[in-house]
This record gives C-alpha cells, sequence and structure tokens, in this order.
C-alpha cells in the first residue's frame, strides 16, 4: 500500500541517570563504540528499514547532536529522504517545554502535519538493537491496527524493571502495567508461544516488555494527544487509554536489545562489544550503522599488546597494553600504559605540536592518556588530559562518588572521566 510514514526519535530528558556523560551533550549525542554516537542506532535502522522521512526530538543540550546531524546525514537532493531535529520550543499554545514523552510529540504536531502522515513510527534515541522496521509496520498494517508496541520477550527477574503487556490469542494488547510486582506481575503472564516462541523458551521468558518504541495510525494518535493535555507520557497515559477504546496490537522483537540509559548498562554493552561473538554486531554488511565520514588516517600502533579491543581511526598508541578496551577516535596512549575493561571516547580534534608544547610549558597534559598511567573498569570521555603515572583503578571499591571540582565520577563502581577534564600527574583515584 502507498503510505507517507514519518519517524520521530525521542532524544530523551535531561539525561540524568547517564551523567556526568549528558553533562554537556544531549543523550542521544553519546559516543558508542568508539565512533558512533547512540543516535546512529535507530537513524541507521531506518535507513536499513526504507525509512528516510526522520526527525529527532530534543531540549537539552542539543547543540553537538544538531552538528553531529547536521554533518552526517544527508541524502540526495533527488531525494525527499531527510534527518532533521525539532528542538523544544516556547510558543503561544505550548509556553512549556517537553513534559514527556507524549508531550514531546504532541508539541511537534504543527511541525509535521504539512507531511500528510498516515502512519507515524516513534522510537527511543537510546537503544541498543536491530530491527527492520518493515516487518515492524507489516504487523500494523496486517491487523488493521491502530497502534502496534514492539515487545520483547524476558524472564521473571527482569520482568518487573519493565511495562509490561497483557495480550490474548490474537496478539491484541488487553492491558499495560508500568514496572508490576509481586502478584501484580504474575498477573501479567503471557503464553510467548503463540507469538512464536518454542516450548522451553516460551516457560523461561513468559512476560512482554514493551520497548517503547511505537507505529501509531496518525489520525488515531492526534485523537488521543487531543483528548486530554495532562497526558504528558506513553507508557503511563497514552497507551493505557489506547488500550480501552483502540485497536492495539503487539509485535514480538526476539533479537538483541538494550536500555543503554544508564552508566552500568551504557559500560556493559560497549564492553561486549569487543567479544569475539558479540550480541550487537557492528560487522552486520545486511544493516551496516551509519555514523559520520571523518576521513581519519589509520591507526598507529607500536609495540603493544593488544587483545579483544576496539581501535578506532586515528589512533597513535606507543607501547601500550590494552585489554578488552574500546580506544575512541583520534586517541593517543603513551608507553607503559595498561589499560583494562575501559571505554576511551578519543579526542574532537588532533593537537597540534605547538599546543603540545604550549601545555608543556602550562604543566598540563596532553589530551590523551600519558606514560606508564593504569586504567581499569572506567569510562573516560572526549578530549580529557590524562597526566603520567595515573591510578584510575577505584582502589577504595567505591560504588559511588564524586571528585573536587568535577575532576572525576563514580557510578556503580566505574570510574568516569568527564569531558575536557585534567588529571594531573601521579594522581591516583
Amino acid at each position: 500500500m502507498k503510505r507517507n510514514l514519518l519517524a520521530l526519535i525521542l532524544g530523551g530528558g535531561a539525561g540524568t541517570r547517564l551523567f556526568p556523560l549528558t553533562q554537556r551533550r544531549s543523550k542521544p549525542a553519546v559516543p558508542l563504540a568508539g565512533k558512533y554516537r547512540l543516535v546512529d542506532v535507530p537513524i541507521s535502522n531506518c535507513i536499513n528499514s526504507d525509512v528516510t522521512k526522520i526527525f529527532v526530538l530534543t531540549q537539552y543540550n542539543s547543540a553537538s547532536l544538531n552538528r553531529h546531524i547536521a554533518q552526517t546525514y544527508r541524502f540526495s537532493q533527488f531525494s525527499d529522504g531527510f534527518v532533521e531535529i525539532l528542538a523544544a520550543e516556547q510558543t503561544p499554545e505550548n509556553p512549556q517545554w517537553f513534559q514527556g514523552t507524549a508531550d514531546a510529540v504532541r508539541q511537534v504536531l504543527p511541525h509535521i502535519e504539512d507531511w500528510r502522515v498516515d502512519t507515524l513510527l516513534i522510537l527511543s534515541g537510546d537503544h541498543l538493537y536491530r530491527m527492520d522496521y518493515r516487518d515492524f509496520i507489516r504487523r500494523h498494517d496486517e491487523t488493521g491496527a491502530d497502534v502496534t508496541i514492539s515487545v520483547v520477550p524476558c524472564a521473571m527477574e527482569a520482568a518487573s524493571e519493565f511495562g509490561l503487556l497483557k495480550t490474548d490469542e490474537t496478539g491484541r494488547v488487553i492491558e499495560f502495567r508500568e514496572k508490576p510486582r509481586g502478584h501484580a506481575l504474575e498477573e501479567m503472564r503471557v503464553d510467548t508461544r503463540a507469538f512464536g516462541l518454542g516450548e522451553e523458551e516460551a516457560a523461561a521468558r513468559p512476560f512482554l516488555a514493551s520497548m517503547g518504541i511505537y507505529v501509531f495510525r496518525y489520525e488515531k494518535l492526534v485523537e488521543l494527544l487531543k483528548r486530554d493535555p495532562s497526558w504528558v507520557d506513553f507508557g503511563r497515559e497514552v497507551i493505557p487509554a489506547a488500550i480501552r477504546c483502540s485497536n492495539v496490537q503487539a509485535y514480538l522483537f526476539n533479537g538483541y536489545w538494550e536500555d543503554i540509559g544508564t552508566i552500568s548498562a551504557f559500560y556493559k554493552a560497549n564492553l561486549d562489544l569487543t567479544s569475539p561473538l558479540p550480541k550487537f554486531n557492528l560487522f552486520d554488511a545486511d544493516a551496516p550503522i551509519y555514523t559520520r565520514a571523518r576521513y581519519l588516517p589509520p591507526s598507529k600502533v607500536h609495540n603493544c599488546e593488544i587483545t579483544d579491543s576496539i581501535i578506532s581511526e586515528g589512533c597513535i598508541i606507543n607501547g601500550a597494553r590494552i585489554r578488552r578496551s574500546i580506544v575512541g577516535l583520534r586517541s593517543r596512549i603513551e608507553s607503559g600504559t595498561i589499560i583494562e575493561e575501559t571505554i576511551l571516547m578519543g579526542a574532537d580534534y588532533f593537537q597540534t605540536i605547538d599546543e603540545i608544547e604550549t601545555d608543556h610549558r602550562l604543566g598540563l597534559p596532553r589530551i590523551g592518556i600519558g606514560e606508564g598511567s593504569v586504567i581499569r573498569h572506567a569510562i573516560v570521555d572526549k578530549n580529557a588530559r590524562i597526566g603520567a603515572g595515573v591510578r584510575l583503578i577505584n582502589e577504595a571499591g567505591l560504588e559511588h562518588a564524586d571528585g573536587p571540582d568535577g575532576m572525576f565520577y563514580i557510578r556503580d563502581r566505574i570510574i568516569i572521566i568527564p569531558k575536557n577534564a585534567v588529571i594531573p600527574d601521579g594522581t591516583a583515584i
């Protein structure tokens, strides 16, 4: 069928659970796997699914996200495809910033109604997964749904952390509960064999967790959003209301999916990419992940021992020992350095010889990792200056801590060095 389909990628709120990675950037702009941004994942899924009209909604720290989108996604002038930012704005009709996921969509309706949209695909900007949205939309069409919600089957121990759906035997959603526990959780069990799972797998994963992504029939979405202006969230308000009055269907996605909205989840998902057989494969030629083409030189590695790691472009690594780590763009790592289970996000630019000499005169470490430093179980954000002989190992085993003047943070025992931070020679954390 001929349709006019538009995708909206929700940029999320202030991203407090990913702080300090979101201290200077919006959540979709957080670097991923050494060279990508989180927003590259849903945008790439869209492009690989022939969805080429894409808006990204954001309101916090949006400058770097705007720059990334503008420099990366440029379709042919003979195509009607685009990827554009829709930033929150105050208007006479809406004097408030986005109050939630549904309110964000409500506020941008005037910007998308001229596209004569009949189907709206609503996506999240902080999930790691690879999906062909054509299958998702096909399910929506075949069931004549007003709303279709993508769900993943999950086990009982994880189910209480998600919004859960209950369906009838046809796959129509009849109930939604946000993070139920105890008896309420038990009541949300579903026979997932109806969605194609084998008997053993269905027994292990008898709950349907909402992925927070939806296909809406456009007129139905407008009707729901206008029904009650106090409804600001899809999960808490709009979806339960839709279930009561509309045909809401579930689409089961049985691939890898990870919500990387917390420091711990972000760290684990990144490090898993270094595995011989990672859960999320960056080397899938049939569905590549796109990002900005930077035209950097190949990385140069001298006298190093590197195992189970990802090395991005433009790096210079001398005499380092690196294990199960991600080394981001333009990283400079000096001799005698040990880096283990760490994410280095790299740098936004190469320093010139003059800049390096000026730093030396001022007593500043150069951008990168200095000689003889040891870094374990850490995230080092972009443009950080780590001096010589620094030890970032959380010897005290702290669960949560804030360093002086924002020099470092510890979340879930993971040391985080913020963007542009300076760690002097000999510092031990």
